[in-house]
């Protein structure tokens, strides 16, 4: 996976500006409701936590703070040709604990802000609906207490997989409709 060029704020700038604007959610679940946001066609705008929340009294971050680094960058990454796409997950130092739960927040933080943009039934491929039925189960999969060396392997596959599902997801709604926009 190539580097980006911008890449995503720190996992604690997000958490802290989250808990300034009292967000009631894991940087991990934010990042991926407002990727799934972004992948259902929702607007790339400052104020997305309003939108990802679904709660219009959430405050607007501020310019250039993480929360708007972390929009301007999770939209560069989605529309990248590189595939330089990232999940904002705890390091390789965290415990596969902590890591896999943060994986599996970022599904259903996914999960809820792309149906919030693409709605009930969105245009998807065989493969596209597949992927949001797997995300589904992974949502709702508890966190792994301890592992070995094969379920960090796991893990890492099973977050390639989340990566390439989400990029997919953007391509079959969010990039569609831009190209039909511009046929039309």
């Amino acid at each position: 996976m190539p580097v980006p060029a911008n890449p995503l704020p720190l996992l604690s700038e997000v958490e802290a500006e989250s808990q300034a604007l009292t967000l009631s959610t894991s940087a991990s679940e934010l990042h991926g409701a407002l990727c799934g946001w972004l992948a259902g066609g929702g607007a790339d705008v400052r104020e997305w936590p309003a939108k990802v929340l679904a709660d219009a009294a959430t405050a607007t971050p501020a310019a250039g703070g993480a929360l708007d680094r972390l929009r301007q960058v999770s939209s560069a990454q989605m529309g990248d040709d590189e595939f330089g796409f990232e999940l904002l997950l705890p390091g390789a130092e965290a415990s596969l604990s902590e890591r896999s739960g943060a994986l599996f927040d970022w599904c259903r933080g996914f999960l809820g802000g792309f149906g919030l943009a693409a709605g009930a039934a969105p245009n998807l491929s065989e493969e596209s609906q597949e992927a949001l039925t797997d995300l589904a189960k992974f949502a709702a999969t508890a966190p792994q207490e301890e592992g070995d060396e094969e379920d960090e392997e796991a893990l890492t596959e099973l977050e390639e997989f989340v990566r390439i599902a989400a990029l997919g997801l953007h391509g079959d709604v969010a990039l569609a409709a831009r190209r039909r926009q511009r046929l039309n």
